[in-house]
């Protein structure tokens, strides 16, 4: 049993073979997932796919890279959303300084309001990071985010960061990397973080885990994420998979 908990079936690199890819899934023991929307395009489409099978969620945020793009409107769209039946946490959101197209001040405002908005409705949120880690956890802070808690999704950072994380209510998700040769950072951290507070993904069509590194990811490579966390802790896969997939409902608050 796995839980991929961030997957973008929503995008166009599965429009022509959607079924086929949830289909592969479910072969290979990826009993759950969620599916991401994170912009006006993928939003609609994420709660279309999970209102359509029964063990397919959705999450509806805003992207940081688009930062600059969302009105008060998008705001209130996602609140709104937010009590479908098959939304279970806001997001993705955060910040992100490898692209420049939202300024950093922008991204920050957005990402205050739409933790603000998850207190508010009480759902996790799900977390992205890229080159913003300090600032990332500066805000989690100073928001009191610990109170809805949430996924640090696709986790690249420190252990001690991790950590940090941690006690601030949030569960470690790993994905693809963690199964590169020379990523050693995840490797670290899937070692030294307690299952208790972890979680594995695909970020699928992104990031597809050795041996197909380089190809489009897809749900069905979750097991090979959850095969490398068992490896290095000396677990077997089907205990990952029942942990994970245990600390995911708790996180969703859904009923197993």
């Amino acid at each position: 049993m796995l839980f991929d908990t961030h997957v973008h079936l929503n995008a166009r690199q599965f429009d022509e073979d959607r079924e086929e890819v949830i289909k592969r899934a479910k072969e290979a023991g990826v009993d759950y997932m969620v599916v991401v929307g994170f912009d006006r395009e993928t939003i609609p489409l994420a709660i279309e796919i999970a209102e359509s099978h029964d063990n397919i969620y959705a999450a509806v945020g805003w992207h940081p890279v688009d930062a600059i793009d969302m009105e008060e409107s998008d705001l209130e769209w996602i609140e709104e959303l937010s009590s479908h039946p098959k939304v279970v946490a806001i997001g993705e959101m955060g910040l992100d300084y490898h692209w420049d197209k939202s300024p950093e001040d922008v991204q920050k405002e957005v990402f205050r309001k739409q933790i603000r908005l998850a207190k508010k409705v009480q759902m996790p949120i799900i977390i992205h990071n890229r080159e913003a880690t300090q600032d990332i956890v500066d805000v989690l802070k100073e928001e009191n985010a610990e109170e809805v808690g949430g996924i640090m999704h696709c986790y690249s950072g420190s252990v001690e960061i991790a950590e940090e994380c941690v006690k601030m209510n949030f569960y470690i998700s790993l994905g693809g990397p963690v199964t590169f040769k020379n990523a050693k950072k995840p490797k670290e951290v899937a070692e030294a973080i307690s299952l208790e507070h972890m979680l594995v993904e695909t970020d699928c069509p992104f990031l597809a885990p050795h041996p197909n590194r380089g190809t489009r990811n897809e749900p069905a490579y979750v097991k090979l994420v959850a095969e490398k966390v068992a490896e290095i802790k000396g677990l077997s896969l089907e205990e990952v998979g029942q942990k994970t997939t245990e600390n995911a409902f708790k996180l969703f608050k859904l009923d197993q």
